[in-house]
């Protein structure tokens, strides 16, 4: 059987037209499949610099093209979802420590579990979050010894459920 994650993300920035002052940062589903952890939906989200984000904005100033969402604002082409930030965090502090490909930032873990938690309120978030607790404690405690202390019938033995 195909694993979901070998196709890779196949994220086509191109049809943008568009070249970034910098690297645009990925959030959301996509960034929850470059972590082996669910697959995506269809839309691709990413924050970016203001700079990008003001030019962006006047690149595609049509209605149709802007988003606001609760007073975070974007721009939308197709499944692209650019944000200039998200809960008001902005690209400077989501970025920090994130992955960088050939041409966006993944952002980190810790930060994709801080924008998760953020929209926990929802059930499909409660859910990542859980899914990123578990690959913290997978890659915390992958050691034969921890296991047999820890895991039975291949769960993680835990008094603190979410």
């Amino acid at each position: 059987m195909l694993d979901c994650f070998t196709m890779g993300l196949n994220i086509d920035l191109s049809k943008l037209n568009y070249t970034f002052h910098r690297k645009p940062l990925l959030i959301g589903g996509k960034a929850m499949e470059h972590y082996k952890l669910r697959k995506a939906g269809d839309d691709v989200d990413f924050v970016v610099a203001l700079e990008d984000y003001e030019s962006l904005k006047e690149v595609y100033p049509e209605p149709e093209y802007q988003r606001d969402l609760f007073g975070d604002l974007g721009v939308t082409v197709d499944e692209l979802e650019i944000w200039k930030c998200i809960c008001l965090f902005e690209y400077e502090f989501l970025a920090e420590k994130a992955i960088e490909m050939e041409e966006y930032l993944v952002i980190s873990l810790e930060k994709l579990l801080f924008l998760k938690v953020l929209a926990m309120h929802k059930k499909k978030y409660r859910k990542d979050v859980k899914l990123i607790k578990q690959k913290f404690l997978d890659d915390q405690y992958d050691n034969e010894e921890w296991k047999a202390k820890y895991m039975k019938n291949g769960k993680l033995v835990s008094k603190v459920e979410m």
